[in-house]
């Protein structure tokens, strides 16, 4: 069976609702870096991004809807909008890109911006440049009926971010 086309793949990815997925992430930002464990579940506008892990990150607890963004510290201090990005990017090393990344985790651009996409023979992305982030997809694995990333590596100056997706979580909506 030929695989699908990519312009309906990315439409049926970019229209993925809800979904949840736990996984590891490793950052490196300038001489910074630490790595955790990734719980990201996307409903509607809503992205709930838990981190836990060491290396004084400790465990964030991120909520973002496009607009707002509240960030909940692991001793319990709740922050939000521009305190709430100040701390992200204060335990990251850099500024996430929220309202991006509910696109790039799934394998597909976000349809707001523009970007560059490169497929593979299998009509799945195989990397994405997009608001000066470089995404490179290397493996993939099938979850409810999709082909959804299962790694992925991200790069913008220097900043580099690893993830390797453990499970995918999907409910018909």
């Amino acid at each position: 069976m030929a695989p699908m086309p990519w312009a309906e793949r990315r439409a049926r990815l970019q229209a993925l609702d809800p979904y949840q997925l736990t996984g590891r992430v490793a950052v490196a930002a300038g001489s910074e870096g630490f790595s955790a464990h990734l719980e990201w579940t996307q409903q509607g506008d809503r992205s709930t991004l838990q981190l836990n892990g060491p290396l004084g990150i400790g465990g964030l607890h991120v909520i973002s809807d496009g607009s707002a963004l509240d960030v909940e510290t692991s001793k319990g201090q709740r922050l939000a909008s521009d305190e709430a990005r100040a701390e992200l990017e204060e335990k990251l090393g850099f500024d996430p890109p929220l309202a991006s990344l509910r696109y790039w985790l799934v394998g597909a651009p976000d349809p707001a911006r523009p970007a560059i996409e490169t497929l593979g023979a299998d009509q799945r992305l195989a990397g994405l440049v997009q608001d000066g982030w470089q995404i490179a997809y290397t493996s993939y694995l099938d979850a409810g009926g999709y082909a959804l990333p299962r790694r992925m590596s991200m790069r913008r100056g220097d900043v580099r971010v690893r993830l390797v997706v453990d499970r995918w979580r999907l409910r018909a909506g």
